[in-house]
């Protein structure tokens, strides 16, 4: 009796955890469906066929991310705390770098958005891009650990890597330079970021010094940089002849019932995709529990449900965006930039950028770590506003250069040269968030449908694809490691004032002034 009371109170926790997910998925989505539907009403008319399509796409949007993020809570979060936590815990240095470069190649191998950027990028094989790209971040997962072994301030890490990323841009091709960028932002995507950022995690809470907790975030920043260094030696030692882009074709289907063998006929493949994206991970969970026994009985079985959840959202997620938001987005760019109101693509971009952010699953599970590490005191409301903010700028900019075909040189060297020198004066743990926080905003919701956008009005207008549309996933990457920087300087005001305060109050005889009460 007591058994089945304590499996019926799981199960209704499960429910209830659930229709949390499912509630925070329809307040991410709903926004930017609704923009849609708008504009495809008055501004820019789509076929009824492309309405259809985005409208289960975003269904899909919808239950996909709610499965996702409940399983990465339930598996791919304890497993990775866990896995750093036993990291940490060895002495053996060189067999504990080789398993963190190993694991970096595998899961990024595997990243779903970085084979679509592959794709992308004729002049140079898939499987090169996409090897280069993995032993990039391999590397620089490694120097992630070093940093944390050897205590290493993220700042300098930062600031020396980014000097070596742009002394590289005077040798390597133009073309080449917006690719580089956008790998940065794609490799750290659905599968690698909640993996990732529970290692750092897990490595951190066992420290036991005050800088643990600022060093639980960075993994990702400096998993970022690998991609970009790694891309730009491939173009300089490559030197392609050229770097063509070929537009997606959009079909056009005469029934609802088309519409949705469209959608059955691309299950499969993003099957198949988030099968090798997972087979890696489920065998350094398989092999990493049968040398530390670590999870058994129920939590056993919590894990596997959780990634079997994982697994399941994970494909919606990714035909719902591909197959649904793609067509849409480049068929948005293409009728604003055809018509007269074509510098409305700034602020449809800026507003667009706004809510595309909030749906991105990766950003979920960033927040509500922040949260947990700083136990409330950054909220993930104060994180989303951020982040909605820094990604609606890099939108507008975006869309400034394919109007205009400005460098994007002209945006990311003082962007960037303006963040590093912010890392010198926000507190160290902003600096983390900051850094992975622009990984983890360039995710999937970037790459198919802000990216399509550009690259529609980009193809209307007549632009260079790769030189003026390429490029919006690095301008998304870079525009957060300022504004949540700017948080964290706006925390240490706020903080340094109500040290001030209580110090006054402290002062003062008690039936004078209330201290709780000034702060309230």
């Amino acid at each position: 009796m007591i058994k089945g009371g304590e499996n019926y109170l799981n199960r209704s926790k499960m429910r209830a955890k659930l229709q949390e997910k499912l509630g925070e998925s329809l307040a991410s989505v709903i926004p930017i469906t609704a923009i849609v539907l708008v504009l495809s009403i008055t501004i820019a008319p789509m076929s009824l066929s492309t309405m259809a399509l985005f409208i289960v796409g975003a269904l899909l949007l919808i239950f996909g991310m709610s499965l996702f993020s409940l399983g990465v809570d339930m598996a791919m979060t304890p497993f990775g705390e866990n896995m750093g936590i036993a990291m940490t815990k060895s002495r053996r240095v060189l067999p504990l770098l080789a398993i963190c470069f190993v694991i970096g190649v595998l899961i990024t191998i595997a990243e779903p958005d970085l084979q679509v950027l592959a794709e992308q990028v004729s002049a140079v094989p898939n499987m090169t891009l996409i090897i280069t790209v993995a032993v990039g971040v391999g590397i620089f997962l490694v120097f992630s650990m070093l940093r944390m072994l050897f205590k290493i301030p993220l700042k300098y890490m930062l600031f020396g890597f980014y000097i070596i990323v742009f002394g590289l841009l005077a040798f390597a091709p133009n073309e080449f330079i917006p690719v580089a960028f956008d790998s940065g932002g794609v490799t750290t995507g659905p599968i690698t970021v909640p993996f990732i950022l529970a290692l750092g995690v897990g490595m951190a809470s066992i420290r036991s010094d005050k800088s643990g907790q600022n060093d639980s975030f960075g993994l990702v920043s400096l998993a970022s940089i690998g991609p970009i260094i790694a891309v730009l030696i491939l173009g300089i030692v490559y030197q392609p002849d050229s770097t063509d882009y070929s537009m997606v074709v959009i079909t056009d289907y005469s029934s609802l019932a088309e519409v949705v063998l469209e959608f059955l006929r691309s299950f499969p493949s993003y099957i198949y995709e988030v099968s090798l994206a997972f087979g890696p991970i489920i065998a350094v969970f398989i092999i990493f529990n049968l040398v530390t026994h670590r999870f058994r009985g129920h939590m056993l079985v919590r894990i596997i449900i959780g990634f079997i959840y994982t697994f399941i959202g994970l494909i919606l997620f990714l035909t719902g965006v591909n197959v649904g938001f793609m067509p849409a987005g480049t068929l948005l760019g293409w009728y604003i930039a055809e018509s007269n109101l074509k510098y409305l693509l700034i602020p449809l971009g800026m507003i667009m950028g706004w809510f595309t952010v909030i749906a991105e699953p990766s950003v979920h599970v960033l927040n509500r770590q922040v949260e947990e590490i700083t136990n409330g005191a950054i909220s993930h409301k104060a994180m989303n506003r951020s982040l909605s903010i820094g990604v609606a700028i890099a939108a507008g900019l975006a869309m400034t250069r394919v109007l205009t075909g400005i460098s994007i040189l002209w945006f990311l060297i003082p962007g960037y040269a303006i963040a590093l020198l912010m890392a010198f004066f926000t507190p160290p743990i902003f600096t983390g968030i900051a850094f992975d926080s622009g990984g983890v905003a360039s995710g999937p919701m970037t790459a198919t449908f802000l990216l399509p956008f550009a690259m529609g009005a980009c193809d209307a207008l007549g632009g260079n694809m790769m030189l003026d549309a390429f490029g919006v996933v690095a301008m998304v990457a870079m525009t957060p490691l300022i504004t949540i920087q700017i948080l964290g300087l706006a925390y240490k005001r706020r903080m340094r004032v109500a040290k001030e305060t209580r110090a006054i109050c402290d002062a003062l005889p008690d039936d004078i002034i209330d201290y709780e009460e000034v702060i309230a």
